[in-house]
């Protein structure tokens, strides 16, 4: 049974690729983006120093409003305050807390970082690693900005976890699909 489950995740997973990759052209970024899912289990590997200078890098570089970059990241590399923060957290993860200026006059600080939320995310697949949005335990985040060394004035937004995506079939399959673009979409004309 467990073979045959492996050959079915496998085939699910080779079918999909080569689906995407026909609607792809071959473009790097559009096949990332068509494959990327949110994964649920991850590893106690860690992540890396350099992944997640580079990582921070392209959340830096995220458009925003009036080129304001209204975002204060918080790495969190301490496992007792992660789990403050998460309790479900794997040893070897990173949680990066995205937070943005509060009260930004004529501003959008919360779209800016989410747009800093997905450069990172695209970063960390794109590095071959897994990465998960949330919004549930912002409000744990909120009750420790001090620990966190959330500056003056910024609130946390959303939390981007880090972490190297365990690839046992029961981990891989738990990807939910996405609505069809009818359902999703209307072209106005």
């Amino acid at each position: 049974m467990k073979v045959r489950s492996l050959f079915l995740v496998f085939a699910i997973c080779m079918f999909s690729g080569q689906f995407l990759s026909a609607q792809s052209d071959g473009n790097p970024v559009v096949e990332k983006l068509l494959s990327a899912y949110s994964p649920r289990n991850f590893t106690s590997t860690p992540v890396t120093e350099q992944q997640i200078d580079l990582i921070l890098k392209c959340g830096m570089k995220a458009p925003s409003a009036r080129n304001n970059q209204p975002w204060h990241f918080s790495v969190v590399l301490n496992k007792e305050l992660m789990q403050e923060i998460m309790p479900n957290i794997t040893d070897g993860n990173v949680l990066i807390v995205i937070s943005g200026k509060e009260n930004e006059s004529g501003g959008t600080p919360d779209f800016d970082c989410g747009l800093a939320a997905e450069n990172m995310f695209i970063a960390a697949t794109s590095l071959g690693l897994g990465a998960r949005l949330y919004g549930g335990p912002v409000s744990a985040a909120r009750n420790n900005t001090e620990k966190l060394q959330v500056p003056s004035g910024f609130k946390p937004v959303i939390i981007l976890r880090v972490g190297n995506i365990d690839a046992s079939p029961d981990a891989a399959s738990g990807a939910t699909p996405r609505k069809p673009m009818e359902e999703v979409v209307k072209f106005v004309r």
